[in-house]
């Protein structure tokens, strides 16, 4: 995952500072055919390339509408596959258009012609990858994963048909979504529990009285140090 942030610090549901506590994540796409970032978030930070017309959702109503997601996935302006982190994690997004906006993260995959299977495998690897991060962060599974379409039948969003327009033309659902998160889920903590834990010896000095070197072990096992000692020596 290609991870980066920029915070849309001009839109009013920014402004509105409303938290969450994050119980699932919402995928959604934005419905036009333009792959790139910079549509979308802005200003240009020498990655996403300048919005011409500057109608990037970085302003108080991107196009006279209340939206605003989490995060969006596209190409940056060297064509390579990015996520950029549009909002805290635990704000309170509009892009639901239902009571998931109390419940959820939402992020958007910037949509292209909808027919191209290298762009759609990139963004579609980016968005498990970014669902995997997610689950990890928030402790959710791949179960607490739905898109727009699937909110609109479980009544707690919009009628929008997100994604499953898009996922379907490459043998995607949101049932293969949420397995590929599954597997990632599952990699990422063989991973963990593989990895071998590194320490590291932190010797703090010598002490000329005994009690000094006692109120230093005691501030150093306050710290989380548990294994300090202290080695005596005249």
């Amino acid at each position: 995952m290609n991870l980066r942030k920029l915070i849309l610090t001009n839109n009013a549901c920014f402004k509105a500072g409303k938290t969450i506590i994050p119980k699932g994540i919402m995928v959604h796409s934005t419905g036009a055919d333009n792959p790139w970032l910079k549509r979308y978030v802005g200003p240009d930070d020498g990655l996403l390339g300048k919005n011409q017309y500057n109608n990037n959702w970085n302003q108080e109503k991107p196009g006279g509408r209340q939206v605003c997601v989490h995060a969006f996935i596209g190409k940056l302006a060297d064509g390579t596959i990015a996520t950029y982190q549009t909002l805290p994690w635990n704000h309170r997004g509009w892009h639901a258009g239902g009571t998931a906006n109390n419940t959820h993260i939402g992020f958007e995959i910037c949509e292209d012609g909808l027919s191209d299977s290298t762009y759609f495998n990139k963004v579609y690897r980016e968005a498990v990858e970014l669902c995997v991060f997610l689950c990890r962060e928030f402790g959710l599974t791949e179960k607490d994963i739905i898109c727009h379409s699937e909110g609109y039948k479980q009544g707690i969003a919009s009628n929008h048909g997100d994604v499953l327009h898009w996922f379907p033309k490459h043998g995607k659902s949101m049932d293969t979504f949420r397995a590929d998160v599954k597997s990632g889920l599952s990699f990422a903590a063989s991973v963990e529990t593989t990895t071998p834990k590194k320490y590291y010896r932190v010797q703090l000095g010598s002490f000329s009285v005994k009690a000094n070197a006692d109120a230093m072990l005691s501030k150093v096992k306050a710290a989380g140090f548990t294994d300090a000692f202290i080695k005596y020596s005249e």
